[in-house]
Parts: C-alpha cells; sequence; structure tokens
C-alpha cells in the first residue's frame, strides 16, 4: 500500500513553498502539487501553465508566499492542514479560537473552502472571550459568505424575541425569590436595566404600551407582597418582627423596590408606585422603628432612605402630580425620618464589625435636601409657615438646609398683600372696561 504523502518530505515532494515576510523572514517547506492544487485555488492558479514558475534545486516548482510576521504560524499550520483529511471529527487541530481564526484568514486567502469551512464550524461551536469576539467581528464581516454562521449568534434578535425574553426577566425579577436564588434576581434586574437604556447604542427594547402594562404589573405584585408584609410586622409581638430573617426580607424587598423605581422612572410611569408608597409610608416608618440592633436600625433606614428618595424627587420635581394634602403629609412623614437618619448613618463606622457597608453617599443627601425645599415651596404659605417654624427650633437644624425656602417664604409673604392687591386692581380695570 502506497504510503500518503507528508508535509516536508523531500524525498517525494514536487514543489517548494517559500514562505516570506517583509522583515527577512524565508522558510521552505517541501510539499506536493496534487495537493495543494486539488485544495487551495491560490497553489492551483500558481501552478498551473497560465502562471509562470521557477525553477530550484532538483527541478522543483517554487511558489513564494509573502505573509506577516504575526500569520507567519498560522500559514505553517495551513499547509500542514492541507495533508489532513478534514472530516468535522478532528475539532483538536485547531488549538484554540485564535489559532483558529488565524488559519481560516489563511484559508480565505489561499482559497481552500474545506479548511474554510472547518474553522467555521469549530469557531461557530466555540465559545468565545471578549477579546476573541471584538477580533472576530474584526475580521469575518469580510469572510464572504461560508464565514457567516460565525456570526450568529451576535446577530440581532427580532423584537418579538426580545419582548419575551424581557417579560420573563421582568416577572422573575419582581418575583421575590427565595434568598439563594438572590444572585440570579440581581442578574436579572442587572440585564433588564440595560435592556432598557440608551448608551452609546439604542435600547434593546422600545417601551410600548405593552411593555409599560407588563412593568407596572410585576411592580404591583412586589408592592403588594410588600405592603401584606408590613401588615404583618404590625400586628406581630416586636420580639417576632425583630427576628433576623424576617428584617432580611424586609430589606430584600426595599432592594427590590428601589431598583424598581429605577425602571419606573426609565418607562415614565412612576405614578401610582408613588401613589402605593405615599399609603404606605406611615406603616413603613413604624416598621422601620421596630428594628433591634444598631446595624439592623442602621441597614435598614439606609435601603428606605433610597427608595424614599426617588418617591420624593418624582414628587418635588412634578413628575409625579400630588394633591396639596399627600405632599403635605409626605414632608411630614419623611423630614422627620430623614433628619435624624442622616447624623446616625454618616457616624457609622462601616469597617465597624457591626455595621453594614452603606452606600448613600452626599449626592444623595443633597439631592433629597433639594427636594424637600422643592416640595415645601409647592405648599400653601401657612403650611410652609408650619414645616419652617418646627424647623427653626429643631435640633438638626443643619440638614436638610431650608434657608432658600425661608428666604422665598419671607419675600413671598412681605409682598403677598401687594401682588394681590395689585391683581386685583388690574382685574377691577380690566372689568370697569368691559
Amino acid at each position: 500500500m502506497k504510503e500518503p504523502s507528508r508535509i516536508g518530505d523531500r524525498s517525494t515532494s514536487d514543489v517548494v513553498v517559500r514562505l516570506r515576510t517583509h522583515e527577512g523572514r524565508d522558510d521552505w517547506f517541501y510539499c506536493h502539487s496534487f495537493i495543494l492544487i486539488e485544495k487551495s485555488k491560490y497553489f492551483g492558479d500558481r501552478l498551473s501553465e497560465n502562471w509562470p514558475t521557477c525553477q530550484i534545486l532538483d527541478s522543483r516548482n517554487c511558489v513564494e508566499v509573502y505573509c506577516e510576521e504575526s500569520d507567519f504560524d498560522h500559514h505553517v499550520n495551513f499547509l500542514r492542514l492541507l495533508y489532513v483529511v478534514i472530516d468535522g471529527s478532528l475539532e483538536d487541530i485547531w488549538h484554540g479560537v485564535k489559532n483558529a481564526l488565524g488559519i481560516l484568514r489563511v484559508a480565505v486567502e489561499l482559497g481552500c473552502p474545506q479548511i474554510v469551512n472547518a474553522c467555521a464550524n469549530y469557531l461557530e461551536a466555540m465559545p468565545w472571550e471578549e477579546a476573541e469576539e471584538d477580533e472576530i467581528l474584526k475580521i469575518i464581516p469580510g469572510m464572504g459568505s461560508k464565514a457567516q454562521p460565525i456570526l450568529a449568534r451576535v446577530q440581532p434578535v427580532n423584537q418579538s424575541a426580545v419582548l419575551r425574553i424581557f417579560l420573563s426577566a421582568i416577572k422573575f425579577a419582581t418575583s421575590s425569590p427565595p434568598s439563594p436564588m438572590n444572585d440570579l434576581k440581581t442578574t436579572a434586574q442587572e440585564q433588564l436595566e440595560y435592556m432598557l437604556t440608551e448608551d452609546d447604542d439604542a435600547p434593546l427594547l422600545t417601551a410600548d404600551q405593552e411593555v409599560k402594562f407588563e412593568v407596572k404589573e410585576c411592580v404591583k405584585g412586589l408592592f403588594t407582597r410588600f405592603n401584606n408584609m408590613l401588615e404583618a410586622l404590625l400586628c406581630e409581638p416586636v420580639e417576632s418582627a425583630n427576628e433576623k430573617g424576617k428584617m432580611q426580607s424586609f430589606q430584600s424587598y426595599l432592594s427590590d423596590l428601589s431598583w424598581a423605581c429605577q425602571i419606573l422612572n426609565k418607562l415614565e410611569i412612576m405614578k401610582e408606585f408613588v401613589n402605593s408608597w405615599v399609603g404606605a409610608s406611615d406603616k413603613i416608618v413604624l416598621v422601620v422603628e421596630q428594628a433591634s440592633s444598631v446595624a439592623e436600625i442602621i441597614e435598614t433606614k439606609s435601603k428606605v432612605i433610597e427608595v424614599a428618595a426617588k418617591v420624593l424627587e418624582a414628587i418635588g420635581y412634578g413628575n409625579v402630580i400630588l394633591p396639596t394634602a399627600k405632599r403635605f403629609h409626605m414632608v411630614k412623614v419623611w423630614l422627620p425620618f430623614v433628619r435624624v437618619t442622616k447624623p446616625l448613618i454618616d457616624s457609622a463606622t462601616t469597617n465597624a464589625k457591626d455595621a453594614p457597608e452603606l452606600k448613600i453617599d452626599g449626592e444623595l443627601w443633597q439631592s433629597l435636601e433639594s427636594t424637600f425645599v422643592s416640595m415645601v415651596l409647592t405648599l400653601p404659605s401657612e403650611d410652609q409657615a408650619e414645616i419652617l417654624t418646627e424647623w427653626l427650633g429643631n435640633e438638626h437644624i443643619h440638614y436638610p438646609d431650608f434657608t432658600e425656602a425661608f428666604e422665598v417664604w419671607c419675600y413671598r409673604s412681605k409682598v403677598a398683600k401687594r401682588r394681590l392687591a395689585d391683581i386685583l386692581g388690574n382685574h377691577g380695570m380690566a372689568n370697569s372696561t368691559l
């Protein structure tokens, strides 16, 4: 039986492939013309009668191939693969995504559909690291239709598929799953927010009425469970409500509600959530006061502050319109809470053994202060006077600082009679001319 031809077998070769680089590298490979011609269009053309070739030792034809230094090893591997029967069962010959990608580039350049297909099949099936994926996205689009299956995993999907996965994720993210699934819940929440975020790219999902309805229904269910827990904790003895597992569950709800506010804000559908929070505010404050240990109190209050700040901001800047009584009620409930909570959190040492890791920073406190000022200034002057009187006599006068609100109230109060008289006078003159 005739032994199969092998690359580098000088005794049976009739062609030398001379690989050269512009940096001066020059290697010779003894090959066989029937293999080169059968598997590579480039070599088929170069070894045809229509292409002049040079003669070297032992009357062998010589084909020169120039390449970049970085691609030299890929050309060598390509030549070796021409001698391998590619049948889809030799996955271990590629030695990784980066190497297969280099060989694919050479196979496309030198016209070898057999190796192109084998490389494409390998790359399409292999997991990619981020750097490898970036390289694939640079190279593959210019390689023709045979290489396109490699890109199937990064092609845009249709909106119906995006909607299906979004709806599944929002239902899971708001379902209050057991604590062992918290990491998965967090991932779902992060990706949902990413899908709706406009950054360098447009949002992945168009927030139409169907999307908004489903989000509102899911968040409504989450808040209903949260409210039921509030009721249960208030009905239980203090000792029972203080059990560690119950307060952790309460904190978990607050974290989910804080995230839900982010989604609702993006979709501009905060109204129902705000109204629900307004209705539950008194109960939330009562439950928080039941926390026992200092660390538990601080951690629970910090999570409450995160949600309350988002709700108050929506009210204070007119994103959600509430009647005067509800706005006044929110100030009366949350102003004392925030006023006492800030120094408590500020004094906590995050590295202490019993202190939690807190995420509240100066920007949130500053934003809350501005929100309260804005809310107070929308109230009737008598309500403003009540709040400012209490503020001026409070030991926590430094936060929130109502100096701006005080100045505006004084100015408005002083000029109120004159303004009103001018308005009435102008109306009287206008009526007399009719």
